[in-house]
């Protein structure tokens, strides 16, 4: 099957794209906002002032004393104003002046004459032919000798409520792109720090030692290299031990095929009864050996598979030492050693069985290869205070040589022969089955260690394990 093509960089997620649209998109709401009320706000001035200017003329009218009356027709026009708008002077503003009984005294202006019967303050009338809306103010002054009334038209008047609107909006429709830019340059820029920290990422090299610098690290990006760098570190660290590990293996799979080479060389060359009896035996154990290491492999490899759902047994480590102590009992007679098993008391954990039984049989088995004839080994269970359990399996193999043995088997001459031949065996591969047992500590969120041996014990290695039953898996 080809691989998939990578994805097209349009469809790629943009943290700047999207912080960018975000800001001016809030940016555009509260600008639309503003607009907005600046707009009312500016309508409603204007038509304050308009009433205000209407009451202000009628109110400097009745203050004079009427003089000769002008007729309209003989009424002198102010002089035009082409450079203006229709409203900046209001041009349509129309005084009527009225005495006690009705009479008219006084019209100027080109408005219809309104009613002299027109309500007193402010209001709306529809004068002429086609019904034209007017604003008018109206007072009588203070013997009621004479009654004025001013009106403006209401289009103009909604001319200049719209003009003062527009002006105080201009600017702000203006500003807004120059907003935007400087806005969309100022994230950017600030964002800075978040591309360069990206770039150096990008660039870290997994297999190599590289780090990443907090020196003029931001403090909002501190925890973010600290736990990248965390993750560096402990990535070196699986590598290293990886390389370890694959030298070792490569050095205890080495030596037995190396052997099985020659003795299979010098069995084609032609041996006599005894020498090729021997060599076939030497075969026999090398292949065992390297049959061993490539098992070890294989738990080694389950190990690290192991996923958390899969720790949901619940297991007694009291019964499981039990158990592997019976499943011993044989080797560890034919080996010269006495095992027994410490656990007094039922130590329940939930976890893998099949892992930490395999972990178990390794330190047993180790104890068992790695310990002179003589050795006791025990197998110790017991639970831990913050939840949890351990076990350890213990042996007396570095005790002085003129010490008493814990167990000396019955044909003295057969735990000489034993003892001789542990001595030339080669040493097996203690560290893979150590990294086996680390590693199904660390899947039931524990740890491996060796641990202080209690007397007469001289080594003991020690599993915790951190999953206490009825509880979930570790995080």
């Amino acid at each position: 099957m080809a691989p998939a093509p990578p994805r097209a960089a349009a469809r790629i997620p943009s943290l700047t794209r999207r912080l960018v649209l975000w800001t001016l998109g809030a940016l555009l709401v509260v600008w639309a906002t503003f607009v907005g009320m600046a707009y009312l706000t500016g309508i409603e001035e204007a038509d304050e002032l308009t009433d205000g200017h209407l009451a202000s003329v009628a109110a400097l009218l009745l203050n004079l004393r009427p003089g000769e009356t002008v007729d309209p027709a003989d009424a002198i026009q102010r002089a035009p104003t082409p450079w203006l708008r229709a409203h900046d002077y209001q041009q349509s503003l129309k005084v009527v002046q009225w005495d006690a009984d009705g009479r008219l005294l006084s019209h100027s202006g080109e408005a219809p004459l309104p009613p002299f019967d027109v309500p007193e303050g402010f209001a709306t009338l529809h004068l002429g032919q086609k019904s034209t809306p007017w604003r008018s103010f109206s007072q009588w002054d203070g013997p009621r000798s004479r009654k004025v009334a001013v009106l403006l038209d209401m289009e103009e008047r909604d001319d200049l409520a719209e003009d003062i609107a527009a002006q105080m909006v201009q600017p702000g429709l203006w500003l807004l792109p120059v907003v935007m830019l400087v806005l969309g340059f100022a994230v950017r820029r600030g964002l800075r720090p978040l591309y360069t920290l990206s770039h150096d990422v990008a660039a870290l090299d997994v297999a190599g030692a590289g780090r990443l610098s907090t020196g003029e690290t931001p403090r909002e990006f501190e925890s973010v290299v600290a736990s990248i760098n965390t993750l560096l570190d402990r990535q070196q660290e699986a590598l290293v031990r990886e390389r370890r590990l694959a030298n070792e293996v490569a050095h205890e799979l080495r030596t037995p095929l190396s052997s099985i080479v020659l003795q299979a060389r010098a069995l084609g060359g032609g041996l006599d009864g005894p020498a090729q009896a021997e060599a076939l035996a030497r075969i026999g154990q090398d292949a065992l050996r390297a049959g061993h290491v490539l098992n070890q492999l294989l738990a080694l490899a389950r190990a690290s598979r192991t996923r958390l759902h899969e720790l949901e047994a619940e297991v007694d480590l009291a019964e499981l030492a039990r158990a592997v102590a019976a499943d011993f009992a044989q080797a560890a007679w034919q080996h010269g050693a006495a095992l027994g098993v410490a656990a007094d008391v039922p130590v329940p954990v939930r976890g893998n069985a099949v892992l930490l039984d395999m972990a178990l049989r390794n330190l047993v088995e180790n104890a068992l290869r790695h310990t002179p004839t003589g050795t006791r080994v025990e197998i110790q269970a017991g639970p831990l205070g913050a939840g949890g359990g351990w076990l350890q399996v213990c042996d007396d193999g570095r005790r002085a040589p003129d010490a008493v043995p814990a167990f000396r088997p019955l044909d003295a001459a057969d735990d000489r022969a034993r003892g001789a031949a542990h001595a030339r065996a080669p040493v097996d591969s203690l560290h893979l089955g150590h990294e086996i047992i680390a590693r199904v500590a660390e899947a039931h969120g524990g740890r491996f260690s060796e641990a202080s041996a209690p007397p007469p014990f001289t080594t003991c290695y020690r599993v915790e394990l951190r999953t206490a039953a009825g509880a979930g898996a570790p995080g």
